[in-house]
């Protein structure tokens, strides 16, 4: 289960933009969670009734459907980095993705602001391993998203292991859903989605069995926000971002250790366009955060976790 851990540099030949076009030194941020919610030809990436229900839980005013090149042009015009990824739980929902090749060349063509990530739907068993290998090795893609809820399927299942021997063999990362989502929230009976495929414990196991794949638990893990500060602090390689809520909902659990034994492993992450990364960073700024842990929360951690810098 172990595997190599340097991770692709640049846009592999064939494919236009390259991530050294991408001056890191000058960003002001790297936002690690991104959703690319619609295909350039209109596709979108949830079915209506779960995608109003999300716009709805989350106090959305009016369509929020950016292609991945109008994201960079968001990102470019704040000079920032961010991570981009869809979700494909096609074998759950009946719904097929925003495709991962689509998102992976776009943030290609855009590789001064954008970072592409993937995402394999976990019930395809040996197709979704291939999927891994080429994305990775066609595209350059730094890790992949997975959102157990959405794509039913707890994170420690033995039958989704392979993939997961994929993905640290390539080097990348494996980026996690936990907690609450805001997917199904209100709707009958959640839209048949179940929170208790995203208690972080689950994925306790899989940081456990893969010690060389570097993981990220995605938003603060409501109901189980201690568990997965004691999965980070147990585990190596297991980050947090703080993407899907405002800061000043945030914990007072997880402010502290933000500021103090987890401070190199906690990223930013906004979950736009759900949540805007202006309307994150506003509220950022109102948080007891220590000066020196402030930058390495906004872009140092990232960088060094997605092998930005050296």
């Amino acid at each position: 289960m172990r595997g190599p851990t340097a991770r692709p540099t640049a846009t592999p030949a064939g494919r236009t933009g390259s991530y050294g076009r991408m001056d890191v030194a000058g960003l002001t941020a790297i936002d690690v969670h991104v959703h690319a919610e619609v295909s350039a030809s209109g596709h979108p990436s949830l079915p209506a009734t779960l995608h109003e229900a999300s716009g709805a839980y989350f106090g959305v005013d009016g369509p929020r459907t950016p292609t991945v090149p109008e994201i960079a042009e968001h990102y470019r015009r704040r000079n920032m980095a961010a991570v981009v990824f869809t979700v494909d739980a096609e074998s759950a929902t009946g719904h097929p993705p925003v495709p991962s090749d689509e998102v992976a060349q776009a943030c290609a063509d855009n590789a001064d602001v954008l970072i592409p990530f993937g995402s394999v739907d976990p019930w395809r068993g040996a197709a979704a391993v291939r999927e891994v290998r080429r994305l990775t090795e066609e595209y350059g893609v730094r890790g992949f998203k997975f959102h157990p809820s959405i794509q039913a399927f707890h994170p420690n299942d033995r039958a989704v292991y392979q993939v997961y021997q994929a993905i640290e063999e390539s080097g990348a990362i494996a980026l996690f859903h936990t907690g609450q989502t805001g997917i199904g929230a209100r709707v009958r009976g959640g839209g048949g989605i179940r929170l208790k495929y995203s208690d972080p414990m689950h994925v306790d196991d899989v940081a456990a069995d893969f010690p060389d794949m570097p993981i990220i638990l995605a938003h603060p893990s409501f109901p189980w926000q201690d568990e997965a500060l004691a999965v980070a602090l147990h585990k190596p390689l297991v980050h947090i971002d703080l993407s899907g809520w405002s800061p000043k909902y945030f914990p007072p659990q997880l402010v502290k250790y933000a500021n103090t034994l987890l401070k190199s492993k906690i990223l930013f992450g906004s979950d736009y366009p759900v949540i805007t990364p202006d309307r994150w960073l506003a509220d950022f700024d109102k948080l007891d955060i220590k000066p020196d842990v402030r930058p390495m929360i906004l872009k140092e951690n990232a960088a060094r976790l997605l092998s930005l810098t050296p």
